[in-house]
């Protein structure tokens, strides 16, 4: 007993160090889209010792865990004084999520957590969880992150204590530390997750990609992913959602879809990363996927590419809500690179490498889907021929 405090802590530290100054590599030779990395860039045992265990041998002589972390995730992404900032949804043991900042010097290895969470604040109408956020530098001067913010479903009977109600939180700032909290967004969709803010003015209003749902959980008449304006964005109400990207079935987004991050502008247009939902024997499978939206009218989608982008794969397809990729966080630099930062099944943080123009070639080039069997074989015949005309 009398050397367990200082041994434990020796080697929680040294475990510790190893695995935030552990390299990443690229998993050769990749799909020529995208290159994924040997390492999730971001763990539950990322999480500063300090926040997990009390350090004082006075109060706590087993260095016992005193806030366990369940996962790190579905994380929002911007570059910050030239490094790699990821704003990480951390979920404790007790189900309660938060938000932390994690950055790197190169963004694919050495992510170190800011010594605190962030300290984001309430409205009137006091929320049980938040989570989910998406990041936009605006052409106001301001860094947006939207998130949702969810409580118990009032109407609910006692006996159900799942049903909640979502809705778009907004809030604000110029440092990523303090955080200025606007009114939630008001649309005329009974709950609202997954939104994004578009970066820049359309028509001197603010642009929201939107997810209408009638439910918590069913899309019930929600079409999928919606558009909207609003004239002000500290009171922001949007009175007409327009789909851009409708559900369709028998697809990766027939139960339901939705925008991840904010999208990258092109020379070509605007690209867009979502994530699409189906169901399964096992369960809602959770891909990612992109479409391109023109420049100048954002309701107008130019391209969308057949099936999915990222799938979850190996160890991805395992975690506390198993066969999920989910993406809410990428940074496209001045050079034309593009990290993707995404999630797997709710546990764990993932990045992904690719290049603007690759994205391009991907979503301008791909074969859409033609809705049936026979068409698949038609595209794929397609291939098949031109390929064997030059062998």
């Amino acid at each position: 007993m009398k050397h367990l405090f200082k041994d434990r802590l020796a080697s929680l530290n040294k475990h510790h160090a190893q695995l935030l100054d552990r390299p990443n590599e690229p998993l050769l030779p990749g799909n020529g889209i995208f290159l994924r990395y040997r390492h999730p860039i971001l763990t539950a045992d990322h999480v500063p010792l300090f926040w997990q265990y009390d350090l004082d041998e006075n109060t706590n002589p087993w260095l016992m865990e005193r806030f366990g972390i369940n996962g790190v995730f579905n994380a929002g992404a911007i570059k910050w004084n030239q490094r790699y900032a990821v704003m990480a949804r951390v979920e404790g043991r007790d189900r309660k999520s938060f938000f932390a900042i994690a950055d790197s010097p190169n963004g694919i290895d050495n992510f170190r957590f800011w010594d605190s969470p962030v300290h984001m604040p309430g409205t009137g109408s006091p929320e049980t969880n938040i989570y989910d956020i998406r990041l936009t530098r605006h052409e106001d001067g301001y860094v947006y992150g939207l998130f949702c913010t969810e409580k118990r479903d009032p109407v609910a009977p006692s006996s159900d204590q799942s049903a909640a109600v979502a809705q778009c939180g907004i809030a604000r700032t110029h440092d990523l530390i303090h955080w200025e909290r606007l009114a939630d967004l008001t649309t005329r969709s009974p709950q609202q997750r997954n939104v994004v803010l578009h970066p820049g003015f359309v028509e001197g209003k603010y642009g929201f990609y939107t997810r209408p749902q009638d439910g918590f959980i069913n899309t019930g008449t929600g079409g999928g992913v919606g558009f909207g304006l609003a004239d002000s964005i500290t009171n922001a109400v949007i009175e007409k959602e327009t789909i851009i990207d409708s559900r369709i079935y028998h697809t990766i987004n027939e139960t339901k879809n939705g925008l991840g991050p904010e999208p990258i502008k092109t020379r070509l247009g605007w690209l867009h990363l979502a994530h699409g939902v189906r169901n399964t024997a096992a369960g809602l499978r959770y891909t990612l996927y992109l479409f391109l939206t023109d420049l100048h009218d954002l309701t107008r989608v130019l391209y969308k590419p057949g099936g999915y982008l990222i799938a979850p794969v190996g160890e991805e397809r395992v975690g506390d809500v198993s066969n999920v990729v989910f993406c809410n966080g990428w940074i496209a630099d001045e050079d034309g690179r593009v990290f993707i930062y995404y999630a797997s099944s709710d546990t764990r943080m993932h990045v992904a490498t690719t290049t603007v123009d690759q994205l391009l070639d991907y979503v301008v080039n791909t074969p859409e889907d033609e809705g049936s069997s026979a068409g698949s074989v038609m595209t794929l015949q397609r291939i098949i021929d031109k390929n064997k005309a030059r062998l």
